[in-house]
């Protein structure tokens, strides 16, 4: 038990020492943790509330009247509304990759194990979700469900349940030809011992560098959704409605879509650039 504890150690530090050693992963850690930190201590960091309003001070400046980015056109300060900003994309990233991740485990597990007429139901099922371009399929599944920021979380996360379950049904069936799971069985394990106590965490990696990736492409749905107005609505503040408000001032007020637009490059950059260094500690043919 204490060897099998101490090899789990070395590991995570053979993990984070590859990672490290990664400036780029490094930076886009750098950048998760700051936005991670942000949307955490969110009520902390703003310094106005984000949804009181002042149209006496629509369009202030940079840097005035104690608003360190001006203003929008309800007089909202920007700064703020970036900040509570931050919160709602962290939260309907990490939350619909893991309802997609949950289910669509779950389905690649049962295709891939049992296989047979489940695997085709499943499976068929799953190419059908596939047909419809992700943010078309997550339009459509607004459009059913309504608005709202479960809503949101629910709709995105149908949407990656496809992609997560094509992806462990292939791992599992490579898996579940192994040696290890021919001996498990023949000393009687259950299924569900098999399924989940050996062939899951022998699935790990590559989910966890593709739901990495995926939390990226989910801020970006969200905020999609949120600038055709299916998304989050007013006054929430998001970055795809701050995004949705400033087009209409591009010349007037530029920095209302600039700044929303860099928080979804940089996020989405962080996010990307860390998955990248994951998906290559994971690597086994990659040297420490």
């Amino acid at each position: 038990m204490a060897q099998a504890i101490v090899n789990d150690n070395k590991k995570k530090n053979t993990l984070l020492r590859k990672l490290l050693k990664n400036k780029l992963a490094s930076i886009g850690l750098v950048i998760v943790a700051i936005m991670t930190i942000i949307a955490i201590f969110a009520p902390l960091i703003a310094t106005h509330p984000p949804n009181e309003m002042s149209i006496g001070k629509s369009f202030l400046p940079v840097n005035t009247e104690g608003h360190l980015l001006g203003t929008d056109n309800y007089g909202r300060d920007l700064f703020s509304r970036l900040i509570y900003g931050t919160r709602i994309s962290m939260i309907v990233g990490i939350a619909a990759v893991l309802f997609g991740a949950i289910f669509g485990t779950l389905l690649g597990l049962l295709a891939g194990y049992f296989g047979g007429r489940l695997d085709s139901i499943i499976m068929r099922t799953m190419d059908g979700l596939f047909a419809f371009p992700f943010i078309l399929l997550a339009i459509t599944l607004m459009t059913v469900l309504g608005q709202g920021l479960v809503n949101v979380i629910v709709a995105i996360g149908i949407a990656n349940i496809p992609g997560f379950a094509r992806l462990v049904r292939g791992q599992v069936l490579s898996v579940k030809e192994e040696e290890f799971i021919e001996v498990t069985h023949s000393l009687g394990a259950t299924h569900k011992r098999i399924i989940f106590s050996h062939i899951l965490p022998n699935c790990m990696a590559p989910l966890i560098v593709y739901g990495t990736m995926s939390t990226a492409g989910a801020i970006i749905s969200e905020a999609a959704l949120s600038f055709l107005g299916l998304g989050i609505q007013p006054p929430t503040a998001s970055w795809g409605s701050i995004l949705k408000d400033g087009k209409d001032f591009l010349v007037l007020n530029p920095q209302m879509a600039t700044y929303s637009g860099i928080c979804i490059l940089l996020t989405v950059l962080g996010i990307n650039l860390l998955g990248d260094g994951l998906r290559d500690a994971l690597d086994p043919k990659m040297k420490v």
